[in-house]
């Protein structure tokens, strides 16, 4: 019975073989190890390279998301800091780091939103929600006194550029 599996599998390693890889040196067999190395990682290559490259463009398409939402936040904190900044400097009597009254954080206000809707690009404003979104943002970020609050300082503000508060 070995012998004939050894018999069954020597044939089947001598048909496998190319003709040229064949040789029978003194009734020895050579068996063409790099030869078979080299197909299995052809053939290894062709099945994994598309299924590693979808596996990193589905890792992308689910990271896609996340990425955009951490940029765009960053880019509507930066344009809000510029336009807030340009208004504290535009509106006399405003200045960075000292506490504004309840007019004149307003004034603040409407300028910063107003040089939003003159010079920053729609899809930046529709990401910080819209003009009202980026008037609460510069609301947020000033220093006003304690009586402020978002109905008596922000409520002008959005009147005085013509929004509506939402």
């Amino acid at each position: 019975m070995n012998r004939l599996l050894l018999a069954a599998t020597a044939l089947a390693c001598a048909c496998l073989m190319p003709s040229p890889t064949r040789a029978a040196a003194g009734g020895a067999l050579v068996l063409p190890w790099g030869e078979w190395l080299v197909a299995f990682g052809t053939a290894a290559q062709a099945v994994l390279a598309p299924l590693l490259t979808a596996l990193v463009t589905g890792m992308i398409a689910r990271s896609a998301p996340m990425l955009a939402y951490v940029v765009s936040k960053a880019a509507v904190e930066g344009m809000v800091r510029r336009v807030t900044d340009y208004a504290l400097n535009a509106v006399a009597g405003a200045a960075k780091g000292r506490v504004l009254t309840v007019p004149l954080g307003s004034a603040v206000i409407a300028a910063a939103v107003q040089r939003a809707a003159d010079q920053v690009p729609g899809f930046l404003v529709k990401a910080a929600g819209g003009l009202p979104g980026i008037a609460e943002k510069v609301f947020r970020r000033l220093a006003l006194e304690d009586r402020a609050t978002a109905a008596n300082t922000l409520a002008p503000a959005l009147a005085a550029t013509g929004l509506a508060a939402t």
